[in-house]
């Protein structure tokens, strides 16, 4: 008999809290933290709802997922380490999801039972001994990638390895990799095989795929979005800058995987919304003291900076967007404004600047002398006493020494 069938014969007999590993740490309704693209079952106050299906969401390493039946109706929960069906043996996943949210997250991804080989289901809650192949397993990624890169370089081919990620059993092994052309791994696979002895499977992702799966800190100083959330990668474009009014410089535009940043379309609605509510930049304002052309706008604030010369900063003007629908329907009916701005916000200072000299006419040396006396602290002279105080002052009866008290 295998060890592994005498395991589960055992498991059956043996009573469940000895032979599982149950979350214990994490809420209700929440996984544990450190697991990638967690989602909240805002549902788990419905014990109802938790049983109108027998689908199970099951994450791997980093943000592989994948959906399982619980034909033995194992009384799962949030957090439960579980063993799967795989092709071949069984892996080890966590258990994310369970419920009504499972559906709705299978739509979401299109999960379809036939490109995926049929339904798998979930074999048992892991036991002590699933959990040490697990951890052996795990320890030979790390190697195995390192060398699996030092094959790929010797045989020529013009990929990169990002990850390998071994099954739960140990008996196959999924190679990561990152390419910009057609790449033959035929005779890549076949070295593998005889060098690790393990089933072999080549996956091809995207620079945004491979940072997710590594993760790491962005300039915001939080954890990346695409290893922390994001599960779908929407293409980034220039305009999203240029919409936003962010310098076009790559190096600050870039992430860590070498693309646009994601976050650039986070705020992008926002700006398109608010710059209907704006006058066309391609309008050029006309006064009596010359015609002014669109500089640069702060969009949420509604406030436009025209320049008098068209391709250079001059007499930079700030004005906000209802002037600038004034001036132009004065325009249309051929009259011009004396100034861009009004006579009211002239006097309090128009673009939010200071009025008038903020040094108050004064020599900007001013603080020159205070710098150099300011170590040296002046002493206060000492008060003396008037001779007229000294003669009203009365004298304190004092007793002879041979003089005995009463």
């Amino acid at each position: 008999m295998d060890k592994e069938q005498l395991a589960d014969k055992l498991a059956d007999i043996a009573p469940l809290h000895a032979t599982t590993l149950r979350n214990t740490k994490s809420c209700r309704g929440c996984t544990p933290h450190n697991n990638k693209l967690h989602v909240y079952d805002w549902l788990h106050d419905f014990p109802e709802l938790q049983k109108t299906t027998k689908m199970v969401e099951v994450q791997f390493k980093n943000t592989r997922k994948g959906y399982y039946i619980n034909s033995n109706d194992l009384p799962l929960e949030q957090g439960d380490i579980v063993a799967v069906e795989a092709l071949p043996g069984h892996d080890i996943g966590t258990v994310t999801l369970t419920g009504k949210l499972v559906e709705l997250q299978m739509k979401k991804y299109n999960f379809r039972d036939d490109a995926n080989g049929g339904l798998k289901r979930i074999y048992r809650i892991a036991r002590h001994a699933d959990l040490e192949k697990y951890e052996q397993a795990k320890a030979r990624e790390q190697p195995t990638m390192i060398r699996s890169r030092e094959i790929a370089e010797e045989l020529g081919l013009k990929m990169k390895i990002g990850d390998v990620e071994y099954q739960g059993d140990g008996n196959k092994a999924i190679f990561y990799y990152i390419a910009d052309e057609r790449v033959d791994f035929r005779q890549l696979i076949k070295v593998l095989a005889a060098e690790f002895r393990v089933k072999i499977e080549m996956r091809q992702i995207g620079a945004r795929q491979e940072a997710g799966r590594i993760g790491g800190i962005g300039p915001c100083g939080r954890e990346m979005c695409c290893s922390r959330w994001m599960s779908n990668f929407v293409s980034v474009s220039t305009s999203a800058a240029r919409c936003q009014d962010i310098s076009i410089n790559p190096q600050k535009l870039a992430g860590q995987c070498g693309k646009l940043k994601c976050c650039m379309n986070y705020e992008v609605d926002a700006y398109v919304e608010a710059q209907r509510a704006l006058p066309s930049r391609e309008i050029v304002l006309e006064t009596k003291d010359g015609s002014y052309y669109h500089f640069k706008t702060d969009v949420f604030s509604g406030k436009m900076t025209y320049s008098s010369d068209k391709h250079n900063a001059v007499n930079l003007v700030t004005i906000p967007k209802d002037r600038v629908f004034e001036i132009i329907k004065m325009n249309k009916n051929g009259e011009k404004p004396l100034k861009l701005t009004m006579e009211t916000e002239e006097k309090s200072g128009g673009d939010g600047a200071y009025p008038g000299d903020i040094l108050g006419e004064q020599s900007i040396t001013r603080f020159d002398d205070q710098g150099e006396n300011q170590g040296k602290r002046r002493r206060k002279p000492r008060k003396r006493r008037t001779d007229h105080l000294l003669e009203n002052r009365k004298p304190r009866n004092r007793r002879s020494p041979g003089e005995n008290k009463e």
